[in-house]
């Protein structure tokens, strides 16, 4: 394989999984909005630079460098932050560039009432977020139409892995059981965020990709099991309609759908975790729950 260069655009903590499964060989550059978060992206192995909304002349160097691009920022009303500033540089000056990877969302799909859908399934979000990560899906698509570049779009559920799951919840003290009759989520452990994108960035794949785990379940239960394994009492379930949520947290629970990733494991790809107890087996065996510089004392994952 010819060399990679890697460009992270929203470094965050998708990113810096991602960037721990590089290859040795393999430079990682990505972008943070705060320099305070500057020594967590080069624990992770990335070469960390500002990003104020403008593409410094730095940023556009590494740019002409990089030959594959993980988008990793969310849209605001005015659309792509990356693309509202870079798309004359990703189209025209980027000659290296081999493959773009966006993170997006299964909220574009918005509500299927628990039922079950794929890739192929209509997109109907509501208005605001999702419907503004639909939009930027197109934006991208069109992007690699325009340069003959292959764009993959990984549609992600609700994220977790160490430092963000229900074993730190139940320690803090902020977990809770809401009980919303029906109500089912998808996850998807951040490591298989992370290996998913390596797989289609290797394979240089293009298309749209439901990144998530073989087993939607009501969120009352993730906690019960995490709680069990940890030996102390789940909190007492709440209904749905008597808790105080925000309108934020409410709307969440206004979607219900099981998703699944038929189009990522047709192209060969695994679930390093396919369900949420195998993950949190894992999680709690090793001690990696607790997140960085909290006791996971783990080496960084390689990639075979």
């Amino acid at each position: 394989m010819s060399e990679q260069k890697v460009f992270i655009f929203g470094a965050g903590y998708s990113g810096k999984a991602f960037a721990r499964m590089r290859p040795q060989a393999v430079a990682v550059i990505g972008t943070t909005r705060s320099r305070e978060k500057f020594a967590g992206l080069e624990a992770a192995g990335i070469e960390p630079f500002e990003f104020d909304g403008r593409l410094s002349p730095e940023i556009r160097a590494k740019l002409e460098e990089t030959t594959h691009l993980v988008v990793s920022a969310a849209p605001n009303e005015d659309g792509d932050p990356l693309l509202n500033v870079a798309h004359d540089a990703i189209t025209h000056h980027m000659p290296l560039l081999r493959w773009v990877g966006y993170l997006s969302t299964v909220g574009v799909y918005g509500d299927y009432g628990g039922a079950w859908i794929d890739e192929t399934a209509q997109c109907r979000p509501k208005p605001g977020r999702s419907q503004m990560r639909l939009d930027a899906e197109r934006e991208w698509h069109e992007l690699g139409e325009e340069t003959g570049r292959p764009v993959a779009i990984l549609r992600l559920s609700g994220i977790y892995g160490p430092g963000r799951n229900a074993f730190v919840n139940l320690a803090n003290g902020t977990a809770k059981r809401l009980v919303k009759q029906g109500q089912v989520f998808n996850r998807i452990h951040v490591e298989d965020i992370a290996a998913a994108l390596w797989f289609l960035a290797d394979g240089e794949y293009g298309g749209t990709f439901n990144v998530t785990d073989d087993l939607p379940a009501p969120p009352q239960d993730v906690v019960a099991y995490a709680a069990g394994l940890m030996g102390v009492a789940p909190p007492p379930e709440i209904p749905f309609e008597t808790a105080q949520l925000s309108p934020m947290a409410r709307s969440f629970y206004g979607e219900n759908k099981r998703v699944s990733n038929t189009a990522i494991k047709a192209l060969g790809y695994t679930l390093s975790f396919p369900d949420y107890r195998a993950a949190l087996d894992s999680m709690w065996a090793d001690g990696s729950w607790r997140g960085e510089g909290d006791g996971d004392k783990r080496s960084p994952i390689r990639r075979a």
